[in-house]
């Protein structure tokens, strides 16, 4: 069944599938949301105790719910200055070195970093020869992004493109699936280099959110678009780490690029789980 899986994505319409599910999922429909919120925690194994609303009760939507925080405290932030640490709850899909201008996805497949940020080389070549670090995020865990260590941010670039899903499925069969889908990019200066995280949309993504301009898709948008940030003054965004970036609503993945030289990974490999907040490499 996988070919035919795989394949049809191709056909079916993501984008118009994924702004209807998110239509439905604003919707504030009483016991009906309740009982699908309660049919998705059973069907997910969602961990209500970690939530700071445990009741499915308490949600007015399911966007409320998907979004929902976490209890205070339960995500302690590493504070060792020198480490780097997860911005997500997830699993590692990979990590490693950035070869040049390829990041690999999976066995038999890699994906431009000139692709994957919007085509702009300028900002491609700060990257070569760095790292990355895939995080995949299922449907049931928490879905806020928050900051692996203190940056500043650069730019924004929001990069038009399909709505493959992104599951562990997915990611093995279809080529350059992360350059390919709609995204938004967050470039960072950091005290150690150059840091992106590119928030990857995905099939039934019905937004991607930053704290800094809210909403950034959908409307889905049919060319790239490049923002860019004072380091000081009205409009600087500087956020330390454990502060939160952004947000999916429904699930999707986050890959992170940093500059050549500027850390070392821990003893971690694809499948891991990653918890917000835990370290996981050391600065250099």
């Amino acid at each position: 069944m996988t070919p035919i899986k795989v394949s049809l994505q191709y056909f079916i319409p993501k984008h118009a599938i994924s702004r209807l599910v998110g239509f439905l999922a604003a919707a504030k429909a009483g016991f009906i949301t309740t009982g699908l919120i309660k049919l998705f925690i059973h069907q997910f194994k969602v961990d209500m105790t970690e939530a700071e609303r445990e009741d499915p009760a308490a949600y007015e939507s399911f966007n409320d719910f998907f979004t929902r925080l976490l209890k205070p405290g339960l995500r302690p932030i590493d504070a060792d200055p020198e480490r780097l640490v997860f911005p997500v709850d997830g699993t590692v899909s990979q990590l490693g070195d950035i070869d040049k201008d390829r990041i690999f996805q999976a066995k038999g497949h890699d994906y431009s970093l000139t692709a994957l940020l919007g085509g702009k080389k300028e900002l491609t070549e700060q990257f070569e020869e760095g790292k990355f670090a895939t995080i995949y995020l299922s449907p049931r865990d928490y879905h806020r992004i928050h900051m692996p260590m203190d940056a500043v941010l650069t730019d924004m670039i929001y990069v038009p493109g399909e709505l493959f899903s992104v599951n562990p499925l997915t990611t093995a069969h279809v080529p350059g699936l992360f350059a390919r889908n709609e995204r938004v990019v967050a470039l960072f200066d950091t005290d150690k280099g150059k840091m992106a995280m590119v928030l990857v949309g995905a099939t039934i993504v019905a937004s991607i959110e930053t704290i800094w301009a809210g909403t950034v898709t959908p409307p889905a948008g049919k060319k790239v678009m490049h923002w860019q940030y004072p380091a000081q003054g009205l409009n600087a965004v500087s956020l330390k780490k454990g502060e939160e970036m952004g947000l999916f609503k429904l699930g999707s993945t986050v890959v992170m690029l940093f500059a050549p030289d500027m850390l070392d990974f821990d003893d971690i490999k694809p499948a891991d789980t990653t918890r917000l907040g835990v370290g996981f490499a050391s600065l250099n």
